[in-house]
């Protein structure tokens, strides 16, 4: 167990560390590497006109639109996770481990990763198990991770911590997609004989990149935050017990119950839109004579840098209007991009919505750990269940938002209707922001429950 207090400088940047390990996967495999990858394997074009001639994909007996097949394997992922977490977070709370769960799974996304280097149509299955818990081995390393927040850090630390973890990852994740991009597009320099060798070296890199950076977080994190017991079978099922003591007491406390109704909803959308923005890029773009691995990158890259600059706004901005206001804001922009968004047609206009997103993404992500946490009650033990709520409402959320996504893009026969049936969920959440009391997370205001 680390011996670091509460709040010292070098527990808190070994936390934020974590997300300069572990955002390589978000960044190379849900945004930009592998989709370009899985879309090349999966659409036919026409090699004079550019125009996409089938997008059909057979799997398990049945023919999927490529992009509704990678929405349902995502969404049952989530699925997965959001059923799963509740039950290893309690577990870990009561035997005091949490840092050992996160190690699982943090070593079973990176390996999963690894193994994406053998995807191909004719192995779709053993490449789509690798995706599916290349997710899961990610996302559930995050219910330990963010549950450490509370614990390692005082609440006037949170938004700023938060954020620089974000920063971290968006900086960690662009140096290693700049040097897949190199590889992919200058592969001859590399000894390879075509660009297809390099991206798939790109998804071990992420792999071992995740694993090796994530031990010094490892090294300085305590095991977890008390001393724990052995696992029986009562405690095997604790953590959904957990979940719904946690469930009754959201109940209680009004301004929580809002927030992460909000949340929720307002989750749905943002996490869809980054992991499915790339695939809409693809199929709905012209990009003329354009590279369009290059131009995707680019964009992918724009969003990263502006992201930390996003983030680190944000925290500042909260810090002068408080956190609900900053939120409302941030979504209000996010209704503004989407509506734009379904009328995008070149590269250079996807290019300025990539620029808008990466100021509000970073931004939200943040905003909405850090928020969360300082709402959570202040005599709380068990912050991993808490946070497993959190998780469970976020991949929740995610599931709903992905098959929305593929069934409106199935139904329509575009993405773009996709794109504008999101912005249904961002007003929502808007919404409910806007009825908590005045004085929620206000700078220097006390928090009251009502």
């Amino acid at each position: 167990m680390s011996d670091l207090p509460k709040g010292s400088k070098k527990l808190l940047n070994a936390w934020a560390f974590y997300d300069w390990a572990n955002s390589v996967y978000p960044l190379v495999i849900s945004s930009a590497v592998f989709p370009i990858f899985y879309g090349a394997l999966t659409i036919i074009k026409d090699e004079d006109t550019g125009a996409v001639i089938s997008d059909t994909v057979s799997f398990l007996g049945y023919n999927f639109n490529n992009d509704s097949l990678i929405s349902y394997v995502t969404a049952v992922s989530f699925l997965v996770i959001s059923v799963m977490s509740p039950v290893l977070s309690g577990i870990s709370d009561y035997i005091g481990n949490k840092e050992s769960f996160m190690k699982f799974f943090c070593y079973l996304g990176a390996i999963s990763c690894i193994g994406l280097y053998w995807f191909s149509l004719d192995n779709l299955w053993f490449g789509l198990l690798c995706y599916f818990f290349g997710l899961i081995g990610f996302w559930g390393s995050l219910v330990f991770y963010n549950s450490y927040l509370p614990d390692i850090a005082y609440p006037e630390q949170q938004d700023r911590i938060s954020a620089k973890g974000f920063s971290l990852g968006y900086i960690g994740s662009v140096i290693l997609l700049v040097a897949n991009l190199i590889m992919i597009l200058k592969f001859e320099w590399f000894g390879f004989e075509n660009a297809g060798q390099p991206t798939r070296l790109a998804f071990i890199l992420v792999g071992v990149w995740w694993i090796l950076f994530a031990q010094y977080t490892f090294k300085h994190l305590p095991t977890g935050t008390h001393e724990g017991q052995k696992v029986t079978k009562t405690v095997l099922f604790s953590g959904l017990k957990e979940l719904k003591k946690i469930w009754l007491a959201i109940q209680e406390n009004k301004i929580l119950k809002k927030y992460i109704s909000a949340f929720f909803v307002y989750s749905m959308a943002v996490q869809t839109i980054m992991i499915a923005a790339t695939y809409f890029a693809i199929e709905e773009l012209d990009w003329g004579s354009q590279d369009s691995t290059f131009g995707l990158i680019v964009s992918i890259l724009l969003i990263q840098l502006i992201a930390i600059v996003g983030a680190n706004a944000t925290a500042k901005l909260s810090e002068k209007i408080g956190n609900i206001k900053t939120l409302i804001i941030i979504i209000s922009m996010w209704i503004v991009i989407c509506g734009f968004a379904y009328f995008v047609v070149t590269p250079t206009q996807f290019y300025v919505v990539a620029a808008c997103v990466g100021v509000v993404m970073g931004g939200i992500q943040a905003l909405s750990r850090s928020t969360y946490s300082k709402l959570i009650p202040d005599d709380t033990l068990d912050t991993a269940s808490y946070f497993s709520f959190y998780d469970v409402a976020e991949k929740i959320g995610i599931v709903i938002g992905m098959f929305m996504y593929g069934f409106v893009a199935e139904l329509t026969g575009s993405m773009r209707y996709s794109i504008l049936f999101l912005i249904t969920f961002f007003i929502i959440g808007l919404i409910i922001l806007t009825t908590l009391p005045k004085n929620t997370l206000v700078p220097e205001a006390k928090i009251e429950e009502v």
